[in-house]
């Protein structure tokens, strides 16, 4: 506040080289929200010649609007996979998918555990396709190892509710392809010229997505506290896992081998979810259901001329998934409430 610098500055770049260096990534370009990262990364894709109008991209339906609104607002075409039991992107759907219309796919890192990446960037890799992240809900999660994100290209979201949120809408990219960073940084701001006193010169026809200083002073506060943070969510995910692992009707989620998941959400499939979430909310225990209609069934994506049936497992979760509360200060007392609370539910 006292710096009277709220737009750009040191607080942001100094959290660029931040998450970037958290990432494992050469790159970071912090962005005012994880749609607009999205959509700059499509853009600057295609600035660099990657992409073109028209180009075929693959993504999966049961993710926020976002994924999709992205590659519809640079005239690309929106093709689904469906998922497999992890919620993530199956890529035995991702194969059958791929026509010669696509050229890049994006797979969404849903609810704090990342896609097969590896199996995902092998498929790209053997049909020259560019793949980006969508690591939106993922911020400190790994994959055999590696921090997200492992693709070409990674876009985050750092939404208020976020592991890693701050005061307001905020994303970034982030890559290790430096031609792609500089071209999103050139975007992000207009479009104007990287050239030292290049202020009012515009390379480009660019967007305002810049990423105010005080939502980057926040984050590179809260990026210092986001190792603990998950460590905590996972013990009480753990915890969930224990006590609701035996309850019938009732199937806790899946970690895959390799992956570290964050617990972003803890999302379990139930049983007459409806009434069980009706059932919960009289008890005075707030559930949410992320994502109720798969985006090929939203009226926003009608054209695409999609129906019930065409993605049954994105589908089939939709009707089941219920997310708990989850958050690193929640006590195992409340976490047994909540779990009792169910068993109570399905012992009536």
């Amino acid at each position: 506040m006292e710096s009277g610098r709220f737009i750009g500055g040191e607080e942001v770049s100094s959290f660029e080289q931040e998450f970037a260096s958290y990432c494992g990534k050469k790159h970071a370009v912090a962005v005012s929200s994880g749609t607009s990262a999205l959509h700059l990364a499509l853009l600057a894709s295609m600035s660099n010649g990657k992409l073109k109008r028209g180009d075929e991209i693959v993504t999966v339906p049961n993710t926020f609007t976002a994924t999709a609104e992205a590659i519809h607002l640079c005239d690309n075409k929106i093709k689904f996979a469906d998922v497999d039991d992890y919620y993530l992107m199956s890529t035995e759907n991702l194969r059958e998918s791929i026509s010669p219309d696509t050229k890049a796919i994006i797979p969404v890192d849903l609810y704090g555990q990342a896609a097969d990446m590896h199996r995902i960037m092998e498929i790209a890799a053997e049909r020259n396709l560019l793949v980006i992240e969508d690591a939106a809900q993922v911020a400190g999660a790994e994959y055999k190892g590696w921090k997200t994100p492992v693709a070409d290209i990674g876009c985050f979201s750092f939404f208020p509710a976020k592991v890693l949120g701050t005061i307001g809408d905020g994303g970034a990219i982030v890559t290790d392809d430096e031609a792609l960073a500089r071209k999103a940084r050139q975007l992000r701001d207009h479009g104007r010229s990287d050239r030292i006193g290049g202020k009012y010169e515009h390379s480009l026809i660019g967007l305002n997505y810049r990423l105010d200083a005080m939502k980057a002073a926040v984050l590179r506060v809260k990026l210092r506290h986001l190792d603990d943070w998950i460590m905590q969510r996972r013990r009480n995910a753990a915890l969930y896992n224990e006590l609701l692992s035996e309850i019938p009707g009732v199937q806790v989620p899946k970690e895959r081998e390799g992956n570290k998941h964050i617990y972003y959400v803890y999302t379990i499939r139930a049983q007459d979810r409806d009434a069980l979430a009706t059932f919960l909310d009289n008890a005075g225990i707030a559930t949410q259901i992320y994502y109720p209609i798969p985006l090929h069934l939203q009226e926003a994506y009608q054209f695409l001329g999609h129906k019930k049936g065409d993605f049954p497992v994105a589908e089939r979760h939709a009707e089941q998934i219920l997310s708990l509360p989850i958050y690193p200060e929640i006590s195992g007392e409340q976490i047994e409430y909540v779990c009792d609370k169910i068993k109570e539910f399905y012992a009536r």
